[in-house]
């Protein structure tokens, strides 16, 4: 019961914190799971995979709520997504068979260092500025490969890649914000499954697991992440962001910090 609690508080903050400052919950999510398998006892050779992975499959809850939410007010590039979507899908692939070639140290250590980058950027708070217009297919489809790699390697839903590339390609944020959440969900999709179909056989992966996909986690996160969000939603307009971009920002550095080390 109590590590059940655990996973609907994470669940909860993930929501509360991707509605309030726009990122993806795998920031937290994987790093939380992380040290949540590893005091349940779980194999310390497949610890980030299993992170990585059960980050991965409840993005494709939030997706779906999320996109729906955007497409609802037409904000959502729908002809960007398909063409990214085929890039993305050969990334995760990738993505995946990477994530579990390396070690859960090697892997471990990489989203340590994607943490300082991200807290970075929390501390920066700046977008990149528009210098041209979206590529061509074949562009898209390059880049969307790019960030179905990383995203799938770090077990996020692709936001930190996705909305800087559109911004940069002179897409609003808001459509750039809704855009990339449509792109969250074959991520998740490919990924997952990419990470379950390379583990299947994995014997020493605990009850309730399908591969590195750990479903009682997953469960109880996706469950209270889609509730927690719109809270965060509402917060971003009564809250001092700036400073508490600042103050995550400090957390998810020491957090990253601590992976590394």
């Amino acid at each position: 019961m109590e590590i059940l609690i655990l996973y609907l508080l994470l669940g909860a903050l993930a929501g509360v914190l991707a509605g309030l400052f726009g990122i993806g919950g795998g920031i937290v999510i994987v790093p939380a799971l992380f040290f949540l398998f590893l005091w349940q006892g779980y194999p310390a050779e497949a610890l980030m995979q299993m992170a990585v992975a059960s980050s991965l499959a409840t993005v494709i809850f939030t997706a779906i709520s999320s996109t729906y939410a955007h497409h609802r007010r037409d904000a959502v590039l729908w002809q960007s997504v398909l063409l990214l979507a085929p890039g993305i899908a050969l990334g995760s692939v990738v993505g995946a068979i990477f994530a579990d070639y390396l070690s859960s140290d090697i892997l471990r250590m990489v989203f340590g260092i994607f943490q300082l980058f991200v807290a970075t950027q929390l501390v920066l708070g700046a977008d990149p500025s528009a210098h041209r217009d979206l590529p061509g297919a074949v562009g898209m489809v390059s880049t969307g490969a790019g960030i179905g790699a990383l995203s799938t390697l770090l077990g996020i839903g692709g936001g930190t890649f996705t909305v800087p590339f559109l911004l940069w390609c002179n897409v609003s944020i808001r459509d750039a914000v809704a855009t990339s959440a449509a792109c969250g969900f074959p991520i998740a999709v490919v990924g997952t499954a990419g990470l379950v179909a390379m583990s299947w056989n994995e014997e020493m992966l605990p009850f309730g697991s399908t591969g590195y996909v750990y479903w009682p986690a997953v469960a109880a996160i996706a469950a209270t992440s889609v509730l927690g969000a719109p809270l965060g939603a509402r917060f971003a307009h009564t809250l001092p962001v700036p400073l508490l971009r600042r103050l995550f920002a400090i957390v998810v550095a020491v957090v990253g910090i601590r992976m590394l080390v």
